[in-house]
């Protein structure tokens, strides 16, 4: 995912350059703004990218960016970088999730190796997106009774008290969960409830 694009925000000229040119060299693809207004003003939520940003900026500080992604539904991966940090603005930024947070000066290295763990979160968030995609496709075959079922099924319920529930005997309920199971590709009642946690219960909503 070496094509994914690198947003630098920081108000000093010289570090933006310097971190383009750096990125540029190893194959990586940047934009740089001078301020957090001028990267929200340019973002595109659907894009996604990794984010290199400077704790202190005029304005809205590098952790208050972080916070109006988080507004925003904005996923991610964030680097910070400081000349000026301190153990409280890093573990507001580590809860917030970013990925690092790097006081200047730093490596080159330790800095690209930051890049490689926003890399390998942003190849598991779109694993985790692909997934939850396959899913909710499946779902999507499910009659509104085998829906009503596999609710059920998710709440922990048994075979008898779900027929109790929908006035419907164990066996026919054996049989909607067989097909469930068929439909969804899962190998067992616990694989079905991971199933429905990933996609959300909303899914199930006929």
């Amino acid at each position: 995912m070496a094509d994914v694009t690198i947003y630098i925000v920081d108000d000093d000229a010289a570090v933006r350059d310097s971190l383009a040119l750096l990125l540029r060299l190893n194959g990586y693809s940047s934009i740089a703004f001078a301020s957090a207004r001028d990267f929200l003003d340019a973002l595109d939520p659907q894009r996604g990218g990794i984010a290199l940003f400077d704790i202190r900026m005029p304005q809205m500080s590098g952790l208050e960016l972080q916070k109006e992604l988080l507004r925003r539904g904005v996923e991610m991966p964030i680097v910070f970088i400081t000349g000026h940090g301190d153990v409280t603005q890093a573990v507001e930024a580590m809860k917030g999730g970013a990925v690092d947070f790097l006081e200047k000066p730093f490596e080159e290295e330790r800095l690209l190796e930051s890049v490689q763990s926003c890399l390998r979160r942003c190849e598991e968030r779109e694993a985790r997106v692909q997934q939850s995609a396959g899913i909710t496709s499946r779902l999507e075959t499910l009659t509104p009774r085998e829906r009503q079922v596999l609710r059920l099924v998710s709440e922990g319920l048994t075979s008898k008290a779900i027929a109790d529930r929908l006035g419907i005997s164990a066996r026919t309920v054996d049989i909607y969960r067989a097909n469930i199971m068929d439909k969804m590709h899962a190998r067992n009642a616990v694989d079905l409830v991971r199933m429905v946690l990933l996609a959300g219960e909303a899914a199930l909503v006929e």
